[in-house]
């Protein structure tokens, strides 16, 4: 598993990494407010409320599922959901907690358990936003799920029981190790994970990457040896330890996303 040297990765101002894969606004605190819509995308449900983001052409483009971190939908979320947006996926910001959020530990945490403890009602979510998503004439038909925390478990809970979908993103969400779940995958698997993360250890994601690697699941799995759970949606809490880390992990994003689902820009 590639470990994650500080040094080695720094980005030096100036060169063509820098000037084509530098950070985006959106996860160090510096993105305008949002700017896209409300999306009621589960018929009848007038509860659930999530956030779209439309890239300017008409397109078809390919399209994201985003999945919020324990508290729910916020704007940080939107703005990131925007910066896809910019480069040319129709995103949509699901919203498992219908409307709700938390405002503190005690509400985030009965919020995340009470949506782990009903998961075929979360899987029956996000097929509801894949179809809301494929309806479209904009969207390509190529539909890729990522997450953050809560939101990144989720991703991986939804690749082995939700309907197809072409790529799966795992933000230091919680893991399944069993081979006969896993073998449900049938999509490559991208991963960015925390060296000092207490509750998903570098020895959890080994033991996530060798079940993958002997299935044949291709994946993209790394552990940051200096940073904390949450580094990558939130840089700016720690910028001088994140940035790189963070940096590297959106170039591997990128070049995933295009490989499997195309288009970005």
């Amino acid at each position: 598993m590639k470990r994650f040297a500080l040094v080695a990765a720094l980005v030096i101002p100036g060169t063509a990494l820098a000037q084509q894969s530098s950070i985006p606004d959106a996860i160090i605190g510096k993105a305008p407010p949002p700017s896209g819509q409300t999306a009621k995308y589960l018929p009848g449900d007038t509860l659930t409320r999530g956030y779209l983001a439309v890239p300017a052409g008409k397109g078809p483009f390919p399209a994201l599922i985003m999945i919020h971190e324990w508290d729910g939908v916020n704007d940080r979320d939107r703005q990131v959901a925007d910066m896809f947006a910019a480069h040319g996926y129709v995103t949509l910001l699901a919203d498992l907690y219908q409307g709700k959020t938390g405002s503190n530990q005690q509400e985030n945490v009965a919020l995340m358990n009470d949506a782990r403890a009903h998961l075929d009602r979360v899987v029956g979510n996000l097929d509801g936003a894949q179809k809301f998503l494929r309806a479209r004439p904009d969207v390509s038909g190529k539909v890729g799920v990522m997450g953050w925390c809560f939101g990144g478990g989720i991703a991986l809970s939804y690749a082995l029981g939700g309907a197809e979908h072409q790529a799966t993103a795992i933000f230091y969400g919680r893991l399944v190790n069993d081979p006969a779940q896993l073998a449900r995958i049938h999509h490559p698997i991208y991963g960015t994970f925390a060296g000092q993360d207490k509750s998903i250890t570098p020895a959890m994601v080994a033991r996530f990457r060798t079940v993958l690697d002997s299935l044949g699941i291709t994946n993209d799995i790394h552990v940051y040896d200096p940073v904390q759970h949450g580094f990558w949606l939130w840089v700016d809490r720690d910028a001088a330890t994140n940035t790189a880390p963070a940096t590297d992990a959106w170039q591997r994003l990128v070049k995933y996303l295009h490989d499997n689902l195309g288009g970005g820009n």
